[in-house]
């Protein structure tokens, strides 16, 4: 192991020298981390994990084994992405262009992506270029998302869908008290009581 500024890096990981990585951060077997990117401190870069150049990545996140984090995507303070999660930032991908020459950085343009705090993504899980994942939402395991997730919105399937709504604690939000324009969901696990828009809530009870 070397440390530098306080931060653990495995012999075989590939840190650039240009990248910013925060005190108490650890990165693990054959990671590697591009130019310009920024990592917080106290994160978890597990075995293999890829972080594009410019990614931005808060506070006390956790990637497992495999996760592959594009340019264009940026993760807020304590995200979770499971082993595999891939995080994409091209929405018409192509190796060349009509003329059949080599596409460079110029041909394509990134899509911005935005996995907000608390948040979670299951493993094997695919996010497509330009989504939004809501703050404590949920991410099923192996799921293809689309489209926006909503703050603790629970989504899973291909492509991933609204199926309920998850607690801070990570179980899924209890059932439903209706009072004006928002949902209070408490959780049987902890107590604690999410709030959703009504219109938000609506979109799952349209598919029951």
């Amino acid at each position: 192991m070397r440390k530098r500024e306080q931060v653990t890096i495995h012999p075989s990981a590939d840190v650039s020298d240009d990248a910013q990585l925060g005190a108490g951060t650890r990165v693990w077997h054959e990671a590697q981390v591009r130019e310009g990117a920024v990592i917080g401190s106290e994160c978890i870069l597990g075995k293999g994990v890829y972080v594009d150049a410019g990614v931005r990545i808060g506070n006390r996140c956790k990637l497992q084994n495999g996760v592959y984090v594009f340019h264009g995507f940026d993760l807020e303070d304590g995200v979770f992405l499971g082993p595999g999660v891939m995080l994409l930032n091209d929405k018409s991908p192509r190796a060349v262009n009509p003329e059949g020459t080599l596409k460079s950085d110029s041909d394509w343009t990134v899509s911005k992506g935005l996995v907000k705090y608390g948040a979670a993504v299951g493993g094997g899980a695919a996010v497509l270029p330009g989504v939004t994942i809501g703050r404590f939402a949920m991410v099923g395991t192996g799921a293809v998302v689309t489209k926006d997730v909503p703050d603790h919105g629970l989504v899973y399937g291909n492509p991933a869908r609204l199926k309920g709504f998850a607690c801070e604690c990570g179980h899924v939000a209890g059932a439903p008290d209706k009072e004006g324009g928002v949902v209070r969901l408490k959780c049987s696990t902890c107590g604690r009581t999410t709030t959703v828009p009504a219109d938000t809530y609506a979109q799952i009870e349209a598919k029951s």
